[in-house]
């Protein structure tokens, strides 16, 4: 996987939850100017921490949910504009968990996320393939079908 050395690195943790039906938790940004998009929990990994803490950590701060971060399924080095408005190169890992009910908290948002995180929801694989706002991995659903015995 070449890497931009141009751009800032930036390694982060990404979980794809599933619940008990197999449907994916996924979170809409709206970001001033940008089209609306949705995405994994997760985010950008603290110096000195693992992908594995962070991912434990994002998920609490997240979802409020305290689990094991599950296994690495994936890994992607997409190049994109943060939120933030910063071009970076990501090292993105992708974890898999699953819990036991669709429900999360997420008072545990920092501002920035309160702020342009407007929704959450429980998407099915068909519904993340035919979406009709953007979703971040574009593969997610069938990342998901080759990696669960549902």
């Amino acid at each position: 996987m070449a890497l931009n050395p141009a751009l800032r690195l930036r390694r982060a943790a990404r979980l794809i939850v599933l619940d008990p039906e197999g449907r994916a938790l996924m979170f809409r940004y709206d970001v001033p100017g940008r089209d609306p998009f949705w995405v994994t929990a997760g985010g950008e990994v603290d110096p000195g921490e693992s992908f594995e803490d962070a991912a434990r950590r994002e998920l609490f701060e997240e979802t409020g949910i305290t689990a094991d971060p599950g296994p690495q399924i994936a890994r992607m080095t997409p190049e994109f504009v943060t939120v933030e408005g910063e071009p970076v190169q990501a090292d993105e890992r992708f974890f898999l968990l699953r819990v036991g009910e669709a429900r999360i908290d997420t008072a545990g948002h920092t501002a920035l996320e309160q702020k342009l995180m407007t929704q959450h929801r429980w998407f099915t694989l068909d519904e993340l393939e035919s979406w009709h706002e953007a979703v971040f991995p574009v593969n997610l659903a069938e990342m998901i079908r080759s990696h669960s015995a549902t």
